[in-house]
């Protein structure tokens, strides 16, 4: 802030003739300061008019006033000195880039203000008698230029001042009395005036156009962000699926390493007993054939022919006891089973990725544009109304057609109760009625209504207290007489004419668009809302006053 107040010091204690630091400064009687000696010199050059002037305000003086040191003023200069903050005026010298004052005759100042009048660049001094004297009144000025000799008619050496619309140039009043005559002429200032408003008139197009390509840049935002959302689901989706069939063979794999283990176990331990049982019998035979040897060779007969008797029986079979082994082919058998599920897995998956596949590349047309009905009914959602007991309107047996036999005078002032935002307009809720089914994914479905009706999509399972559309939880689409306008966050937007009674619907829950059709071969689009869904919606219906009447239709579902 100091050196700002320093600054602002230095440039009104400067001389407006030499541009610097008033040296010895002196005030003459007008009031204005200059450095005694700048003011010496411009006073001898008028001496010989016996007249002395003002540079700046152009006071004149007769005689020449005698000048004195002002010591005041001398002293902030010498003030200003010592802050050290003091700095040459260059700054207001003219550079090879500016526009220079034409009148300075010593070193050049940078041009304030150029006139068109004079086509002479002023700088800050010599623009003053502009602003002062009657005589420059009616002059244009305008910002520096260095092309002002562009304006002077280089055949006659005078301002271009008019403009011939037939040869489209700017030209002086000789050139329009000369080769121009006859030519559609008027005067450049007109011109401009009239150039400027057609300017005008394209820049607010462009103003328009860029108002509705920000509109179009946060829409393609709202889809960006819902595609990266449902884009970011669909890989989440996809692991937990994947993660649970990758759990699910790893059980699968544990159960049947289980199984063949426990077989393995169980037939080993079996093995095991037989073995036992083979080796104990082998150590029975050879203790036999020890003592078969022992009497094979006695010689003393008597004892031959005593022990002989008390040996067992030597008839036996001579085959080994029937040992049931299975055969490991059962194992083979497994692998073999295993193999045969992974081929069906393998063509499952194969045949399965390939739809899987094509659902994916079904995401970039979901995108487009529909045009006709039978793209339409490919998402056809089925929807059935809820009853309400406080409601005043009857729901048919097959729970797809609403309607009421209220009087028109009596739901009328319900209507305009509501729009003079009355208690009563609780009564507005008693005229809705909902659907059973939430929406979620891409839904539609089609409605015919006559009467005082709306078709409305709400993210809430309850009744509108104000009906749908006023306020920011519903989107409705409003048909009142012979006028149709869509509503949403109690905000009215014009339709136009629907030329259909029937209404049909597409919510992109994902996507995070909602579209109002009217229904014909070639679908006319009556209005689309771009939002965020988080949660489910539901479709909401208003039965107005009259026989007002308003039926899902059986749309058959292509698949």
């Amino acid at each position: 802030m100091t050196q700002r107040g320093a600054q602002i010091n230095q440039d009104k204690l400067c001389c407006s003739i030499c541009l610097d630091l008033l040296k010895d400064p002196v005030t003459i009687p007008c009031g204005h300061n200059y450095c005694m000696n700048c003011i010496q010199i411009h006073w001898d050059e008028e001496d010989r008019k016996n007249i002395h002037s003002c540079p700046q305000c152009r006071q004149t003086f007769a005689p020449r006033t005698a000048l004195g040191k002002n010591t005041m003023l001398a002293e902030l200069v010498e003030d200003l000195k010592k802050t050290g903050q003091t700095a040459p005026a260059t700054h207001r010298y003219a550079g090879p880039e500016d526009v220079s004052c034409d009148v300075c005759t010593e070193r050049k100042l940078k041009a304030v203000k150029s006139c068109l009048q004079c086509l002479v660049s002023y700088c800050e001094q010599h623009l003053q008698p502009h602003y002062e004297s009657p005589a420059f009144r009616k002059h244009k000025l305008v910002d520096p230029s260095q092309k002002l000799q562009d304006n002077i008619c280089s055949h006659h050496n005078e301002a271009m001042k008019i403009f011939c619309r037939t040869d489209q140039q700017c030209i002086c009043y000789l050139c329009s009395m000369d080769e121009h005559r006859g030519h559609d002429t008027v005067s450049a200032a007109k011109e401009m005036s009239e150039k400027q408003r057609e300017l005008e008139v394209c820049q607010e197009k462009i103003q328009r156009r860029i108002k509705d390509q920000d509109k179009h840049m946060r829409v393609l935002q709202q889809k960006m962000k819902a595609i990266s959302q449902s884009a970011d689901k669909a890989v989440r989706d996809s692991e937990m699926i994947f993660t649970e069939l990758i759990c699910l063979l790893e059980k699968i794999r544990s159960d049947v390493k289980q199984q063949i283990r426990s077989k393995q176990k169980k037939e080993v331990s079996r093995l095991t007993e037989i073995q036992e049982k083979l080796k104990q019998e082998t150590v029975d035979l050879q203790q036999k054939k020890s003592e078969l040897e022992q009497l094979c060779h006695m010689q003393d007969y008597i004892t031959f022919l005593q022990k002989y008797p008390s040996q067992p029986s030597l008839t036996f079979s001579e085959k080994p006891p029937s040992i049931s082994i299975h055969p490991l082919c059962n194992f083979d058998d497994v692998t073999a089973s295993l193999s045969k599920i992974r081929e069906k897995m393998q063509d499952i998956l194969k045949g399965q990725w390939t739809k899987l596949s094509a659902t994916v590349s079904e995401c970039d047309q979901s995108q487009r544009e529909h045009t006709t009905r039978e793209e339409f009914l490919k998402y056809s959602q089925h929807i059935t109304l809820v009853p309400n007991t406080e409601s005043k309107i009857l729901i048919s047996a097959s729970k797809k057609k609403a309607s009421t036999t209220q009087t028109q005078n009596v739901c009328m002032k319900v209507v305009m109760l509501a729009q003079l935002g009355s208690p009563e307009r609780r009564k507005m809720s008693h005229f809705c009625v909902l659907s059973k089914e939430s929406l979620t994914g891409r839904c539609y479905w089609e409605v015919t209504w006559s009467g005082t009706v709306a078709v409305a999509v709400t993210n809430t399972n309850r009744l509108p207290v104000y009906g749908f559309g006023n306020d920011n939880t519903s989107w409705a689409l409003y048909s009142i007489g012979d006028k149709f306008e869509f509503r949403h966050d109690n905000i009215r937007t014009h339709i136009s004419t629907c030329q259909s009674s029937t209404i049909g619907v597409y919510l992109d829950h994902s996507a995070g668009t909602l579209s109002f059709y009217s229904v014909s071969d070639d679908m006319t689009l009556l209005h689309r809302v771009q939002a965020t869904f988080t949660q489910p919606l539901y479709a909401g219906f208003f039965v107005g006053y009259g026989l007002s009447v308003v039926e899902l239709k059986k749309t058959a579902v292509i698949r």
